[in-house]
Formats: structure tokens, sequence, C-alpha cells
């Protein structure tokens, strides 16, 4: 390569501009950038760049954020990773994630929910690694041998394992979203309304772990209520009860932020564990967990039905040990879950005495909407309508509201990531 003769004149190169841009500090040798800069090497000529783009950068600060070391410590950072870092945006993919008691859902932004699985993770107790996820693990609850563990990480919609958290949120990122050095993953987390900065931070920690470039966490009933179509931004009281497998949030909305709201950790895990001690306390019969979420599905009830149903119950005998089975009335189920259901109704009236009078009269005409897995329960809306004399309606999907409103906030994530 011609190089040009040492003096300046009227004609300056590239390398003197630069060098005289960065106040005085020589700039990257052009001989340096043709050697490795060879035709049709696009890897090599991102080097070149970033080495010139080095030049005029300021020198790094001494400290750091927590959020820049823990990116800086989970993102592998090569010579043309740190050029496309310098230009966000160039390639992103942005997901919303419902990490519940019980199940998992993801939303890809312009695809919709595209994951639904349960939050278990089955594990080798001498390694403590993951051999399965999901449905797969699932399937494993209460019947594995000793060296192999299906166990759930979240407890009362917060993290209780955080390593088997953080491999059981990379696979379900990594089902949904392709990651790669060019790509920025956001991601947006429903976290249950009061935990702490600790819990928060786990979470957060979780996700940035498991490969989130950016991660958002919003309260669960401000993603409920946004899921179902809520006018929670409007001048005007919106009411929702989420009543998810480890907590229930009850949250009075108004113009875009929390009026009031609680969360209590009654849910779905405390209606099967509630049938799982009625049975064995009435008739000495041990059954596990899953019986127990099926015989809520199949005759739970929050409200006497017209007509009553019953289930074949199938278990261990308490006093023999030998497999028994008998025939369970929904009745029953109902006075097993009496107790839960009656802490719901206490904090859905204890939450409306604390709301000033305007919004209290905005209720009488719009009720109360309930979301969640634990809405399907048969007549939970006449039960609690009737313990505080509004209507009361079930969500459309109450399943999919806490993710479908992560979904709705992917859309506008500046405006609801400093909301709490």
């Amino acid at each position: 390569m011609h190089r040009r003769p040492s003096g300046r004149n009227d004609a300056s190169s590239p390398e003197d501009d630069l060098a005289e841009a960065a106040g005085g500090r020589e700039a990257p040798d052009s001989g340096r950038c043709e050697q490795v800069g060879g035709p049709g090497s696009l890897p090599r000529l991102s080097l070149c760049l970033v080495e010139s783009y080095d030049a005029l950068a300021p020198a790094p600060p001494a400290e750091v954020s927590f959020d820049y070391a823990v990116n800086k410590l989970f993102i592998k950072e090569t010579t043309t990773t740190l050029m496309f870092k310098r230009f966000p945006g160039l390639f992103t993919q942005a997901i919303g994630i419902d990490l519940g008691t019980a199940n998992t859902l993801v939303f890809l932004k312009d695809r919709g929910v595209v994951l639904r699985e349960p939050s278990v993770v089955a594990i080798r107790t001498s390694t403590r690694k993951p051999i399965a996820v999901g449905n797969e693990a699932r399937m494993m609850l209460g019947r594995t041998p000793g060296d192999i563990q299906a166990l759930r990480p979240m407890k009362d919609g917060v993290i209780a394992d955080f390593e088997i958290s953080e491999h059981m949120l990379r696979y379900f990122i990594g089902k949904v979203a392709r990651k790669s050095l060019f790509t920025n993953l956001t991601v947006v987390v429903a976290v249950p309304y009061g935990i702490t900065a600790v819990e928060r931070r786990a979470v957060m920690d979780s996700a940035y772990r498991a490969g989130a470039d950016d991660v958002i966490t919003i309260p669960e009933p401000v993603a409920s209520a946004i899921g179902v179509g809520l006018p929670v931004e409007e001048p005007t009281g919106s009411m929702i009860v989420d009543i998810g497998g480890g907590t229930t949030e009850v949250a009075v909305l108004s113009l875009g932020g929390i009026v009031h709201a609680r969360s209590i950790r009654v849910g779905g895990d405390e209606f099967d564990m509630s049938i799982v001690k009625y049975i064995r306390n009435s008739y000495n019969l041990i059954i596990g967990e899953r019986t127990a979420e099926e015989i809520k599905i199949k005759i739970g009830s929050a409200y006497a039905l017209e007509q009553e149903l019953t289930f074949e119950v199938k278990g261990r005998d308490n006093v023999t040990g030998l497999p028994r089975q008998l025939h369970l009335t929904s009745q029953e189920v109902r006075e097993a879950m009496a107790d839960n259901i009656n802490q719901i109704i206490e904090a859905v009236k204890g939450s409306l005495e604390r709301i000033p009078p305007e919004l209290s009269a905005d209720l009488v005409d719009r009720g109360i909407v309930l979301a969640g897995g634990g809405s399907l329960i048969r007549k939970i809306d006449r039960a609690i309508s009737e313990a505080t004399g509004l209507p009361v309606f079930v969500a459309e999907d109450p399943l999919c509201a806490v993710v479908n409103g992560t979904g709705k906030i992917l859309a506008n994530s500046s405006r609801w990531s400093g909301r709490d």
C-alpha cells in the first residue's frame, strides 16, 4: 500500500483526521486495517472499524453500574459484538413473560402468546443439572426415582431456587427467541405487587443470566388489568382480582397508576393443599398434588351448584398402606377450599374499604374483573359478588391476562418501565 509522505498538506488523510479528533492520540495504523481487512472478509473489516471507533471513544469510567456489570459478566464480548453494542436497536427482539408459580407463559412481540408450560424443572440430584423442563418435567412429579427430583423453582410468585429458575428461564427464552451476537433482547417480566427489592432483583438477575439485555419488571395487577382491556389510563376506577397459582393480587387502578393494591399468598397451590389435607383427615387417604389439582378442576366450586358433581379419587390408604379409591362430591371440595375462598373475599373487601369514595362509585357501575387460573373455579364470581354487593365478571381469557398485558406493554415499554 502506498503511504502519503510525512508532513501536513491541504489534502489530509482519514488517519490524520482521526488523530486530530482524538486530541493528539494516534489513530489506528492504516496498514493494520489493510492487513486484517482482506476483500470479502466482513469480520476482519469489523475489527478495523472497532479499532478506529475506539480511537475516538473516551476512557472508560472508573465505576460502572450494577446492570452494566451484569451484562459485561454474562454476555460474550467480542470485537464484533462491541461494535454493534455501540449502535443499540440495530437488531432487537422483545418478549413478555408471566413467570407464574404454576405455569410460565411467554408473549413474543408481533406474534402473541407462543409458549405456555408448567413452571417445573426435573434435575439429577447428584449434579443438580436439569434433565427436563416444562411439560415433560411436570409428568415426572411424584413419579421420579431416587436420583431424579422434579421441583418448582417458583414459590408464592417469587424465585425460591435461583439456579434452577435460571435454567428454566433460559430454556423458555431459547424456545421462542433466537439470540445472536447482533440481537438485543428486551424482556418484560410481571412480578407480584409488594415484593421486596431483593425478590425483584432476583427475578431481574435470572432474566439477565438467561440472556436478556434489558429487563423491565411490571406489577402483575397492572399487567393483568391491561391484558383484559380495562381502561386503566382513564380518570375512572377499575378493579382487578388476579387469582394465580401462588398469590392473589387485588388492585384498584386509575389514571395509569395503582390507587390501592394488596397481595396475599393464597392461590391455586393453597387450594390443592387444602384438598389434600381434607381427604387425609376425613378419609385417611393420601393423594398427591397432581390428583388434588385434578379434583379442583373437575368438581371444585366456591358456591353451591344446581347439581352437585362427584369424582373418583385414587390414593394410598394411610393405615394399611394399600391403594384405595373413594367418591368425593363437589360439596366436600367446596368445604375443603372454604377458608381459602374467604381469605380472597376478605382481601377484596379490605381493598374496597381503602379507596376514595369517587372510585367506589365507579365500581358500582363497572364492577370487578377476575383473572388468573383461580377465576375458573366454578361460581367464584358469584361468591365474591354476594359478599361485596358489586357485579363481578370473569375475564374472557383469564389464564393469559397477565402475559397479554406484558405484550401490550412491549409496544410502549418506555411509558411503563418506570412504574411500580
